[in-house]
């Protein structure tokens, strides 16, 4: 089962057919097998990578730092689950170290999402402070690299 994943995980289009091959399954073994991982939850979804700015749509990602206020009942769950139900939320991650959790913001602009913080996150009772860090560019995203070669302006001349 995991070499399926690695390999669904690298790139979900392949066929199946060229997926069982891989790993010397038919076909039928191999669909049985994607579609008991997606009845036991291990598959989440399927997902296609956007490079947004090559395809001329204004978006801007945030990573949000906050530190919140566990429940002594339910720890950090109730408030993860409460920020992640917000549509504008990508990623709510659970980190250890100066801060509690990591959120990753999508939106239009850069005050739609200061409005977001603003607004909306802020304000919730167990949230004690956040720290917004705007992306400014992507040059790799869940092992895909984005940026083409580009030309080092140093080493132009201008004609």
């Amino acid at each position: 089962m995991e070499q399926l994943l690695k390999i669904l995980e690298d790139n979900a289009r392949l066929p199946i057919e060229d997926i069982a091959t891989m790993l010397n399954k038919s076909s039928a073994e191999v669909a049985a097998m994607i579609d008991l991982a997606r009845a036991q939850g291990i598959i989440k979804g399927y997902k296609t990578l956007v490079d947004w700015e090559k395809a001329g749509v204004n978006r801007v990602e945030a990573v949000i730092e906050l530190n919140v206020s566990p429940k002594k009942s339910r720890g950090f769950d109730e408030i993860a689950a409460t920020i992640a139900a917000f549509d504008e939320v990508e990623s709510v991650l659970l980190m250890s170290g100066g801060y509690d959790l990591q959120l990753v913001i999508k939106g239009q602009t850069f005050q739609e999402i200061a409005l977001f913080v603003a607004k909306r996150l802020s304000p919730l009772d167990d949230v004690l402070s956040t720290a917004t860090h705007f992306v400014l560019r992507t040059y790799k995203k869940e092992g895909r690299l984005y940026q083409d070669e580009e030309i080092d302006e140093r080493e132009c001349t201008v004609l």
